[in-house]
């Protein structure tokens, strides 16, 4: 099977992560996806620039929103006897939220002083549903959209966890907002195309020492990034810096579905991504690409959590559906069943990512009449979801793809189909069987 092993000896950023795929993608995939991310967003320029660190050559791929590139800096040690930045280096791209206060002062949450060469006309501010929406509106396939809300989500929730306010509070400075957009959705890009059927990936170095930002200087790694991490092998000490960033943290454990050393594989290429801090030792990401014996175990777990209802009118257990949803469940959805006391009812089942168990467990009990639930621990296999785009008769119509363990599913989007019925006045079967043909 196709396999993509992630070597993050050096930490993880988005622009690392990004420029490693990179690499790995044919010549005309490489500029398919280059103007695919240079017509995303306005004012937002992404750019492969051939670099070296420590005499290995790679790419580091530039983001620049209205001309800035996000930059940050550690706090060093200039007595520290292993690694350390040079004065002048800057650090992986990531996300900036703020702490949006009633006086409308906007400090960093976390992280880094933000670096602005020449003066910004406007300081925008965007909070996760203006991200969302900024998501929802880009040209790409609906299956990087979900997967760049997702990781997205995640990393509000990191910011909201870390910094003890509700995820709808968070706010992103303009520029750490866009150049993560820009981040998280050209990896989402760039694994659509690559496909690969297991991904996995190194215990991840996270560096040690202190990083500045507005609040004053924190540990590193910084609290967002800790809380994404939870639950993935991490290890620091060698290098003093920041080295894994919270959106390079989000991409990680989003698409990471095994950690340790490179398992057996005849790798066919290898990308290099690397980062703009300069060590004394390579500052890269590597991706290895290549072929893996068929493993049939479990592509991870998954946490059910189920409760009983028979006092809720069906308008307000939709809507509570429907803010679980909202709230970071994978999926929600309920049966009819015979309560106590020969009761109609319904089973409420709510799906979610095991590090998210006891939030929507309590979320549950909020939006629901119940006082009680149960939760259990799932292995869960799945085929690998992708979207591709099929010319028609009838038009352009989205067909779901999804693949793995020899197999291959596909039907064509519902909405795509049934605009495209409508449009042309054909029955709706008609249309599905010829881009199912």
């Amino acid at each position: 099977m196709k396999t993509l092993y992630l070597e993050c000896h050096m930490g993880a950023a988005g622009d690392m992560l990004m420029s490693a795929l990179f690499e790995l993608l044919s010549p005309a995939q490489q500029r398919e996806f280059l103007e695919t991310m240079n017509h995303l967003l306005t004012g937002v320029t992404v750019t492969p620039q051939r670099v070296q660190t420590c005499g290995i050559t790679g790419t580091h791929m530039e983001v620049l929103v209205h001309g800035e590139e996000e930059q940050s800096h550690d706090v060093h040690d200039h007595h520290h006897p292993h690694d350390h930045v040079h004065p002048h280096a800057h650090d992986h791209d990531h996300a900036h939220p703020h702490d949006h206060d009633h006086d409308h002062i906007h400090p960093h949450a976390h992280d880094h002083d933000h670096v602005h060469p020449h003066d910004h006309p406007h300081h925008h501010h965007a909070s996760l549903p203006h991200i969302r929406g900024i998501l929802d509106g880009l040209s790409v396939p609906e299956t990087v959209k979900e997967q760049a809300g997702a990781v997205y989500a995640a990393i509000a929730r990191a910011e909201s966890a870390a910094h003890g306010c509700p995820v709808e509070e968070v706010h992103f400075h303009e520029v750490g907002a866009l150049d993560a957009v820009a981040d998280v959705t050209g990896v989402c890009l760039a694994l659509s195309m690559l496909r690969p059927d297991h991904i996995a990936a190194s215990p991840i170095h996270v560096g040690s020492g202190m990083v500045r930002c507005a609040h004053g200087v924190m540990p590193v790694p910084a609290p967002a990034t800790a809380f994404l991490l939870k639950g993935i092998p991490t290890y620091g000490g060698e290098v003093q810096g920041e080295l894994c960033t919270p959106t390079g943290a989000a991409l990680i454990a989003h698409f990471a579905q095994s950690y340790g050393p490179m398992p057996a594989m005849a790798a066919e290429a290898v990308g290099y991504g690397v980062g703009k801090k300069q060590f004394e030792r390579a500052n890269c990401v590597r991706a290895f690409w290549g072929e893996s014996a068929e493993e049939h175990a479990p592509n991870g777990e998954i946490t059910e959590l189920v409760c009983n209802l028979d006092d809720m009118t069906p308008e307000a257990l939709s809507f509570a559906c429907k803010k679980l949803l909202e709230l970071g469940a994978l999926d929600v959805y309920t049966l009819p069943g015979q309560m106590k006391k020969g009761r109609p009812g319904w089973v409420l089942t709510v799906l979610c990512e095991p590090d998210r168990e006891e939030a929507l467990a309590v979320h549950i009990l909020r939006e629901t009449t119940t006082n009680g639930l149960r939760a259990r621990r799932c292995a869960k296999y799945f085929l690998r979801p992708t979207v591709e785009e099929q010319e028609t008769a009838y038009g352009p119509i989205r067909v779901k793809k999804a693949d793995g363990y020899g197999l291959a599913h596909q039907k064509p989007e519902f909405e795509d189909v049934a605009a495209a019925a409508r449009k042309s006045e054909t029955p709706f079967y008609q249309v599905y069987r010829e881009v199912d043909r």
